[in-house]
């Protein structure tokens, strides 16, 4: 019978013991690179949804993922007639935090260019896209939100028509779909005392122009709502979408676009690149350090581990070699008990990680590839881990059989 085999049976509550527990803390390596994986997908996520050629910005700035980016609505209709593209729209993104039937509730906002856009794209697990211009919304289901349900964001309720899934933003807060403009009214949304503040100082500036002195008639237009002010314009949006005609070059579009002063463009790629290494780079490069140290520290658990249950079996193996068992015999049986314990650590890490990650407040993605390469460092943890019981496997004397 295999001398490893036997070796767990008559250790095997303890055996199992430290199988259990450094099946835990695998489940944390894997976790932690679920997390950073989950980060990743996170960032580029409606990146890669909207599926558009190029990201009109403000000038100077690095796009709404990564900084404030406020755009005129008019560049939808300026970029509209640039020779090569298809079509164009805005878009505005922003979060908002409040208190839903007595629970903080914290919603990143998505505006859609309706009704050229009206969410055909997003994975809808329930319900349906936004099928009017104003007060429908669709929700990522880690909201908590059901179909149906009515939730106050600024002056207006907006009904969830829909429930969709894995769409997080970069920072792990579900997103909501609304229309651009029900977006900008909660985005720019103020009390009324505040409004009416505005209106006042408005009209106290505006007495002082020669217009108005010329004009009496004009000083009543101080008191209209901002967006009925035609010198103030539309509000504006945080980038403007561009898709070009098939067969058209994207740089050729882009070349003229990078002629107007006022914006930036930047291709998909390179707003991914952006994202990925400016607002998530720190927490990427944090959940990679705390994967290291972990697979380190389990090396480490495992050849103390290891090195523990040698030391228990120096009288049996020195008997061994009194009986004249071979070196390869010895070495055999230390590292078929690692390999043993990695494995079934290696399996309940998987089987306990598959109950527990789906909880967890961020998305955990675990990938085939990532399972093996934990499958290989395990393996090289367990020959590592092992090195020290065999030096002391190696160094019993058969002579020590008396003692």
């Amino acid at each position: 019978m295999n001398l490893a085999i036997r070796d767990v049976r008559h250790n095997l509550g303890r055996f199992a013991l430290t199988a259990v527990g450094l099946g835990l803390l695998l489940m944390i390596v894997m976790g932690m690179g679920g997390i950073y994986k989950g980060i990743e997908e996170d960032a580029i996520l409606l990146i890669d949804e909207l599926d558009s050629d190029l990201w009109i910005v403000q000038s100077e700035t690095r796009g709404p993922f990564a900084e404030l980016s406020r755009l005129p609505s008019s560049v939808e209709d300026r970029a509209l007639t640039v020779p090569g593209v298809s079509d164009a729209r805005r878009f505005v993104t922003h979060t908002v935090q409040r208190v839903h039937q007595g629970r903080p509730i914290r919603i990143s906002i998505v505006g859609l260019s309706w009704p050229e856009d009206r969410g055909e794209w997003l994975p809808i697990l329930s319900g349906r896209t936004i099928g009017q211009g104003h007060f429908e919304m669709v929700a990522d289901r880690t909201l908590g939100l059901a179909i149906g349900e009515m939730v106050q964001l600024g002056k207006d309720s907006y009904r969830v028509v829909g429930i969709t899934q894995n769409m997080i933003s970069s920072g792990g807060d579900g997103l909501a779909f609304l229309t651009v403009s029900d977006a900008l009214a909660v985005q720019f949304d103020s009390v009324g005392e505040a409004t009416r503040l505005e209106r006042a100082a408005r009209r106290g500036r505006a007495e002082h122009t020669d217009i108005v002195q010329s004009q009496p008639g004009m000083l009543e237009r101080a008191d209209l709502p901002a967006k009925l002010i035609p010198a103030l314009g539309s509000p504006t949006v945080s980038a403007i979408l561009v898709n070009v005609k098939p067969g058209v070059d994207v740089e050729s579009v882009r070349s003229v676009m990078d002629g107007w002063a006022d914006v930036t463009v930047y291709s998909a790629e390179e707003q991914r690149q952006l994202l990925l290494q400016g607002p998530v780079d720190r927490a990427r490069r944090q959940i990679g350090l705390f994967r290291v140290l972990l697979v380190a520290i389990s090396a480490i658990i495992m050849s103390l581990i290891l090195y523990t249950m040698t030391l228990d079996k120096v009288h049996d193996i020195a008997l061994l070699k009194l009986m004249g068992a071979k070196d390869r015999v010895i070495i055999g049986l230390v590292l078929q008990e690692a390999f043993l314990l990695g494995g079934i650590a290696y399996v309940i890490a998987y089987m306990i990680g598959g109950q527990l990650f789906p909880f967890f407040p961020r998305r955990v993605i675990v990938t085939t590839e990532m399972m093996i390469w934990l499958a290989f460092a395990v393996a090289v943890i367990c020959v590592v881990g092992s090195s020290l019981g065999i030096r002391k496997a190696m160094g019993v004397s058969p002579n020590e059989v008396l003692s």
